[in-house]
């Protein structure tokens, strides 16, 4: 591979907030065939190739290293991959597709409200239908995973195609394994969600593959686009001050500024008010407090961690 491979997912709001996302760090997505193309570009980032596809295709092929880059869930990298520290890493948690895998059952167990609580019940439905409970999941290896460290033993896991929080109702199944955000889906389905049955907080995430083929043009693209990204979070993160006098410099390191030029500082955003106030009170005749859109700087730490995960002779 010569070019960075990059895969969004192809609808939705992932879609939309990934698409945002990049558009702020300075790249525009324009999708081949309009908006039922599954191919696209980057406008500013012109060595990367877009896949549009499912956020699942996505974890998939960054584990089996069909592609170097993705914008992808981090419950589907936890629950595809058997070791993800070998396959794929998280380069940026991001701030959207926020969801997490929890253990629901019916709100009508009263008695039910660990999972030590549900392996007893486990049992004793079993003693009474003569079969271990049901449990729907669309994350077969992280529910195994979870009820093994929790010392469950007392179910059966059926693989759910559609909307797992229907399984109770249906019969599909007892309990449930499945992503919520706000718990209102599971409460509207009259269940509720175990007092440790948190098993993953997840987010959607950009995530490089560590099985691609990790060229010089790819690795070259992927510094471009994480030096804008952390631009912009830099420039999130602070605001610059602009001074009409002297500050003398043991106030400037007391306010945590930053020197930037001839009577510029950067402050953190937080505390750029008191500390524009602070420098007035100390004799400055004017301060400015200005908002950038991009603060760059020599070095990409992201870009950095990512590398040395793996020998490319970068």
């Amino acid at each position: 591979m010569t070019r960075l491979k990059l895969a969004i997912p192809s609808k939705g709001r992932l879609k939309d907030n990934a698409e945002s996302w990049l558009a702020r760090a300075g790249f525009k997505l324009r999708q081949s065939g309009g908006d039922r193309g599954y191919t696209a570009e980057l406008k500013g980032l012109p060595d990367a190739d877009v896949l549009l596809l499912s956020a699942r295709e996505i974890a998939q092929g960054l584990i089996d290293g069909s592609f170097h880059l993705g914008v992808t869930g981090e419950d589907l990298l936890n629950d595809l991959s058997a070791d993800l520290s070998r396959d794929a890493s998280v380069i940026k948690r991001l701030d959207f597709g926020g969801a997490d895998v929890v253990v629901a059952v019916p709100a009508a167990w009263l008695d039910v409200n660990t999972m030590s609580d549900l392996e007893a019940a486990g049992a004793r439905f079993r003693q009474r239908h003569g079969r271990r409970m049901k449990v729907a999941t669309k994350y077969l290896r992280l529910t195994r995973n979870y009820f093994s460290e929790k010392s469950v033993g007392e179910y059966r896991l059926v693989e759910s195609a559609g909307a797992t929080e229907a399984a109770p109702a249906s019969g599909q199944a007892e309990v449930t394994v499945d992503i919520t955000s706000t718990g209102s889906t599971l409460r509207a389905n009259s269940l509720k969600v175990l007092d440790d049955g948190v098993i993953l907080r997840s987010r959607a995430a950009l995530a490089g593959s560590l099985r691609a083929d990790w060229s010089p043009g790819a690795k070259a693209a992927l510094q471009q686009l994480l030096a804008s990204v952390e631009a912009v979070e830099s420039a999130d993160a602070t605001s610059l001050l602009m001074v009409s006098g002297d500050v003398p410099a043991p106030l400037a390191e007391a306010l945590s500024l930053i020197p930037m030029g001839d009577r510029s500082f950067l402050s953190r955003s937080g505390n750029a008010v008191e500390n524009a106030r602070q420098l007035a009170d100390s004799g400055v005749k004017s301060v400015a407090i200005l908002k950038s859109d991009f603060i760059f700087d020599q070095a990409t730490p992201s870009y950095e961690a990512f590398i040395a995960q793996f020998d490319t002779g970068a």
